[in-house]
């Protein structure tokens, strides 16, 4: 008799079920199916941003994607859903069964930090998802803002420029006060070493610019996930004391100059509430692509 191992033999019991309930099971997707997920991503490729550019990375299986990615298939054969379920979890499903089978397979996965999507998938993932009396710790709406084309530079030519690794614990700094001020908890107090590992690894890749006075940051602008398609920014922070004078603008206009020459859009998202922020980025040459909503869970 052969032995059958626990997850495939898990994963066949959940094909069975699903079955049952007119749809099939989503299933753990690897390496071979990165040209084929891929494509499927570059349909919506503002919205799949940061799953895509994972991929690109770090390929369809890594430690360094902090989960698994999952896809579901109709009947045909045809990839109908893909989600990357893990600390974060984000979600393409564009039919009903997919997204159902992808919050299923959820289901296995023990204590995500965030679950992001646009609102009606993301409310109907967790109302498929979510395990008896358990609530969000936080829920937050946003807006999905986008540039595509560069705005003529305001206010003087700073010295934009990536930053090296002289530089990480100035923007650890940065994206520790952004993340607390968005999530509500401090990463380094959870998990310091992989959060320092994550900034130190961007800024070696290129992808942090900075701009710096006197050895402080004044600007700083990580760029989260990199596609042909689409670059995502975040950790978006102007020093308090240099607040009002221009910087962030002349910055971020450089940037998205520089950008620009290897993306077709630039994309980030913002708290609804936050309306001076909001405005902030309309003067920047932001407009609204979409809505979004965050889960937080841990």
């Amino acid at each position: 008799m052969i032995a059958i191992p626990a997850r495939q033999e898990a994963e066949g019991m959940l094909f069975r079920e699903s079955s049952k309930l007119g749809y099939l099971a989503a299933v753990e997707l690897n390496n071979h199916d990165e040209v084929e997920v891929l494509s499927f991503l570059a349909e919506r490729p503002i919205h799949t941003v940061f799953m895509a550019s994972l991929i690109r990375d770090n390929g369809v299986v890594s430690p360094r994607n902090r989960g698994s990615f999952y896809g579901y298939r109709g009947h045909d054969g045809t990839i109908e859903g893909v989600a990357l379920i893990g600390h974060a979890t984000l979600i393409d499903a564009r039919t009903n069964a997919s997204l159902t089978s992808l919050a299923h397979a959820a289901q296995d996965f023990s204590d995500p930090c965030l679950m992001r999507g646009e609102p009606n998938e993301i409310v109907r993932f967790w109302n498929e998802y979510k395990p008896k009396g358990k609530a969000p710790r936080l829920s937050c709406s946003e807006l999905l803002l986008e540039q595509s084309a560069p705005v003529s530079s305001r206010g003087p030519i700073l010295e934009l420029r990536q930053a090296s690794l002289k530089n990480l614990e100035q923007v650890v700094a940065i994206n520790c006060e952004l993340f607390i001020q968005e999530a509500g908890r401090n990463p380094l107090e959870t998990n310091p070493d992989g959060f320092r590992e994550r900034i130190a690894r961007r800024i070696k890749q290129g992808r942090v610019w900075t701009w710096i006075r006197d050895g402080e940051v004044i600007f700083n602008a990580d760029i989260v996930a990199d596609t042909p398609q689409a670059i995502y920014l975040e950790s978006i922070y102007v020093t308090p004391a240099e607040r009002g004078k221009g910087y962030g603008l002349s910055c971020l206009g450089q940037l998205g100059s520089v950008l620009l020459t290897r993306t077709k859009t630039i994309c980030l998202t913002v708290n609804r509430q936050s309306q001076d922020v909001v405005a902030f980025y309309r003067k920047a040459g932001y407009r609204l692509h979409s809505n979004y909503e965050t889960i937080y869970l841990q």
